[in-house]
């Protein structure tokens, strides 16, 4: 293909709108996030523990998320989560006009992804449950594509728990977006994210599985739902799929005000920004002298 057919087919195909184009890296995010950390415990459960198990779903899981980031970051800032969408908004750092489209776009990335986990490994479910998908007891696969709450879990300590890990996730995200604390080298601040996720899941999942994003819990299981597993997927756990929806918010939002409250908002300002400060304050102090030094008519 010549440069010119080339540069053809990009104008027909190129959008002009940004918003769009951000929802798109959203969408295309988050789809890899679920499609490879949900394959994660997909291979994990239906090996029998083989090729998998609670390392590899914490290492998978935040490979996953550094992947999603470096796909989607360069255009949308590649939130991936509702709940770091909602964070940004709350800090004046996202326009408020772009929640709902964020959330829409990565919620259907999220249902895409968990799509192609259950076509990937069909055979494998259906070699390992016999054509009957269970949510709960020994042969449960429901897990595959949400979190459910261990058996010993209050709905107060699972909303707690939630809270809690989606605000050190914020907090975190927050300190290594900062350019103004220690901040990472640019470029490299997926993978300092996908580090934070993967000790956020080694301390924190025991409970409920450390969902941490309303998009990566919820449509998932409304896939599920549909797939086979039905109803029983909302009401499992003393109904805790509204749990990882709300809760992770309300830590999003959590962290990222500690963030501004304890550090952000008390840094000194930056040197060009001071010289600029001081730039300009020289200019009215000039103008002030010119004014005095002209003789009264």
């Amino acid at each position: 293909m010549t440069k010119t057919g080339r540069g053809c087919l990009r104008d027909k195909f190129t959008l002009k709108n940004q918003l769009l184009k951000e929802a798109l890296a959203e969408f295309l995010g988050t789809f890899i996030l679920i499609a490879l950390g949900c394959g994660c415990v997909a291979q994990s459960v239906l090996s029998r523990g083989v090729l998998g198990g609670a390392p590899v779903i914490s290492i998978g899981f935040s490979m996953a998320v550094t992947i999603g980031i470096y796909v989607a970051g360069g255009v949308s800032g590649g939130h991936i989560n509702p709940a770091v969408t909602f964070a940004m908004c709350l800090a004046g750092k996202v326009k408020w006009i772009k929640l709902p489209i964020y959330i829409l776009a990565q919620c259907l990335g999220a249902f895409i992804g968990a799509a192609v986990v259950f076509g990937i490994n069909y055979d494998a479910l259906m070699d390992y449950t016999g054509g009957e998908f269970n949510v709960t007891g020994p042969k449960a696969t429901a897990q595959i594509f949400a979190t459910y709450p261990a058996e010993y879990l209050t709905s107060v300590n699972a909303f707690a728990d939630q809270v809690m890990s989606t605000a050190i996730l914020l907090l975190g995200i927050f300190a290594i977006l900062d350019g103004d604390n220690l901040g990472v080298p640019k470029g490299l601040e997926p993978i300092a994210i996908g580090l934070l996720i993967l000790l956020l899941t080694s301390s924190l999942a025991m409970n409920a599985g450390c969902a941490m994003n309303p998009a990566r819990d919820l449509a998932p299981r409304i896939f599920s739902c549909m797939a086979g597993w039905g109803p029983k997927v909302f009401t499992a756990g003393n109904n805790f799929w509204w749990i990882p929806v709300v809760a992770p918010m309300l830590g999003g939002a959590l962290g990222a005000v500690i963030y501004m409250i304890f550090i952000e908002l008390h840094h000194q300002p930056r040197k060009d920004e001071a010289k600029r400060n001081q730039h300009e304050l020289d200019h009215l102090e000039e103008e002030k002298w010119l004014k005095k030094e002209q003789p009264h008519v």
